[in-house]
């Protein structure tokens, strides 16, 4: 029992965290534009740079790439099944895929399979969710290091470009999502 609490109390603490670090970044200053030249393309995970391609295979066995998604926003969105925040996410990432889909946005999945009880648990939690957008399945947490994931859910926001904008630990609800997007072209 104080297992659980203790539990409930760190995740409570990680999406107040990542609420705090997406609405301080956002009061602080807006996304702005800037021009292609002025802009390093290193790879890497921080804001302004081009974040690092990745091929990993989806809930059916086929290879997806990052660089598939070329030319479209991409919500990089790093989850679990076991995790609540994220629980409470996935019907508004769902509504942004449906949504935003004809604008050229994707959502795409990255299931932290590593962190799972079992690989199974993955396809019931999406049929019961009713997730249409692409699941692929970091299956030896490889991604999860190269994104220095380190709270549930982290959601890396990129452009056409695929270069990184915004990064938000936590839970975000479909408007702060919507928000986000406004501001990435």
């Amino acid at each position: 029992m104080k297992k659980n609490v203790i539990a409930i109390i760190f995740i409570i603490g990680l999406v107040l965290y990542g609420g705090y670090e997406y609405f301080n970044k956002s009061s602080q200053q807006p996304l702005q534009s800037v021009s292609s030249e002025e802009e390093s393309r290193d790879v890497g995970i921080e804001i302004g740079q081009v974040a690092p391609d990745f091929s990993l295979q989806d809930l059916s066995g086929n290879p997806v790439r990052l660089s598939d998604y070329k030319g479209k926003r991409v919500m990089l969105n790093f989850w679990a099944t076991w995790c609540p925040p994220c629980r409470v996410e996935m019907p508004h990432m769902q509504s942004i895929y449906e949504n935003y889909e004809s604008e050229d946005v994707v959502i795409l999945g990255v299931n932290m399979t590593l962190t799972e009880k079992a690989l199974g648990d993955v396809q019931p939690f999406v049929q019961e969710q009713k997730l249409t957008f692409p699941i692929v399945l970091d299956e030896d947490g490889e991604l999860m290091q190269t994104y220095q994931i380190v709270a549930y859910p982290t959601t890396y926001v990129l452009d056409a470009d695929g270069v990184v904008r915004e990064k938000v630990r936590g839970a975000m609800n479909y408007e702060m999502m919507s928000e986000l997007l406004a501001e990435v072209k």
